[in-house]
């Protein structure tokens, strides 16, 4: 196997200088994760990587890309010397995407952007050699380091793009310089960083920034109220608009959408012809996602037919949406209770589309049991909503779903403006820190319940999730 990275080709991408000649086969910024042979990346971010150089090299770090050499630091290994880490970062990214002929594809939108990241993952698998990010690198370090780790022979590779302040999209898609841009969709998130939700509708659109005028092809949402925002980006850089969606004006238009408890069968209209497909997961939201990754695909050129057989086989990745079943009694397997753990992130729109997808599921009713299965809801904070954050958090109580859940317990402060307006029947516990509900979660669940578990990963309502699999074993 031929070295991701050698330190020539690494000198003249950084424009740094090597203590010593090196190869590696991988980049790593992490020394838990770090594996032998890896470039280390000592970026300086909650901890500055310098300080774990000796760890790195006991891992097995071929070499490591510094700032400097500290002075506790093994003076008798390969360093890669540049003057700033995250730009000699971002260089190496640079070189890799130039060296290679894949086909790009960049994702963001508000909502759904791992998930549909793992659809096209999944869509392209057997198309050809594919390269994703394995977890949700989307950020000023995260895009750079996914190019970084990417062979020269990838065929697609597949790049996610997301933001938290306006400006940040345009220099990653730049870096990328995708084929093809997709833009999940707009909704209300990170609005504390946006004066409204156009802002937010141009920043999204700037994806649009790293394709090449005149051969480009943007994958737009027509459903959206701020589509004409996307549309006029699309126009001013001279990139194809393909659009998707409910709406009579898309190209890609989702027709149909029938959900079970294990499966969403979608039918869709694609230049007058029905497109039928299926996705292993419930959830019309996903459906759209989906529809979206073929019409991204096809864009790339690969076999529509096999991107659609293969796209049926996705499942939601860990945290976002996956049901598992805990055994309460090892000795009564039967006592069980499901459990969806969506605990990685929330909006509003992602919140909804959970509690769509949970008013399908059916909880189990179980023989001789007195009780039947419930709807049992632990919602924890929605962040990064500026001034509506109440209005937004309250208004989850008219959702049609609220009215099949037993009880919705509720963390954080602001979800404290949700259980203030739930119906007393509906309303159970409120804690103002996940800790404080931790306690009382083995009084909560009963065999038969199902358990959604939804928040933003800041609100750490994903402690409930861990609190809820030690209630018993996880099947």
């Amino acid at each position: 196997m031929s070295a991701l990275w050698t330190s020539a080709d690494a000198v003249q991408a950084t424009a740094g200088t090597t203590t010593k000649d090196w190869t590696a086969n991988g980049v790593s910024i992490d020394t838990r994760t770090l594996q032998p042979g890896d470039l280390f990346v000592a970026l300086k971010d909650v901890r500055d990587g310098h300080d774990f150089l000796r760890q790195a090299f006991e891992a097995g770090a071929s070499a490591a890309l510094v700032s400097h050499v500290p002075d506790d630091a093994p003076d008798d290994r390969p360093y890669l010397i540049v003057p700033d880490v995250l730009e000699g970062l971002v260089a190496l990214g640079k070189a890799a995407r130039a060296r290679t002929q894949a086909r790009v594809l960049a994702i963001t939108g508000s909502v759904g952007k791992t998930s549909t990241k793992e659809m096209a993952r999944t869509a392209l698998k057997r198309q050809g050699k594919i390269h994703a990010a394995e977890a949700s690198y989307n950020n000023h370090w995260g895009v750079p380091l996914t190019l970084a780790r990417m062979p020269q022979d990838t065929d697609y590779a597949i790049i996610e793009i997301g933001m938290s302040n306006p400006g940040e999209i345009a220099p990653l898609s730049q870096l990328a310089a995708p084929d093809v841009a997709l833009v999940t969709t707009v909704a209300p998130a990170h609005l504390a960083s946006f004066e409204n939700i156009a802002g937010i509708a141009e920043e999204k659109a700037a994806i649009l920034e790293g394709l090449q005028p005149g051969l480009g092809v943007g994958i737009l949402n027509a459903d959206i109220e701020t589509a004409s925002i996307l549309e006029n980006t699309a126009q001013r850089l001279g990139a194809q608009a393909i659009w998707f969606g409910k709406s009579e004006t898309a190209d890609w238009q989702l027709r149909d959408a029938q959900m079970s408890e294990d499966s969403t069968q979608l039918m869709a209209q694609v230049d007058g012809a029905p497109l039928l497909f299926k996705l292993s997961a419930p959830g019309a939201h996903h459906g759209l996602n989906g529809l979206a990754v073929l019409a991204a695909c096809q864009a790339m050129g690969a076999d529509l037919t096999h991107s659609v057989l293969d796209l049926g086989t996705w499942s939601p990745p860990g945290g976002r949406g996956t049901r598992e079943l805990i055994t309460l009694d090892p000795a009564h397997r039967d006592r069980v209770f499901t459990l969806i753990d969506d605990a990685f992130n929330a909006n509003p729109a992602s919140l909804s589309a959970a509690l769509d997808v949970f008013a399908v599921l059916q909880p189990r009713d179980l023989e001789g049991e007195v009780m039947r299965g419930r709807h049992i809801a632990i919602l924890g904070d929605m962040l990064e909503l500026g001034e509506t954050e109440a209005e937004l958090h309250a208004a989850i109580a008219d959702h049609p779903a609220i009215a099949k859940i037993a009880q919705v317990h509720c963390v954080g402060p602001r979800m404290k403006a949700l259980w203030d307006v739930l119906p007393m029947s509906k309303r159970g516990l409120y804690a103002e820190r996940v800790e404080d509900l931790m306690p009382s979660l083995k009084d909560l669940i009963m065999p038969g319940d199902i358990v959604l578990v939804k928040g933003s990963k800041g609100s750490r309502v994903s402690a409930a999730v861990d609190g809820l699999r030690k209630l018993g074993q996880a099947d």
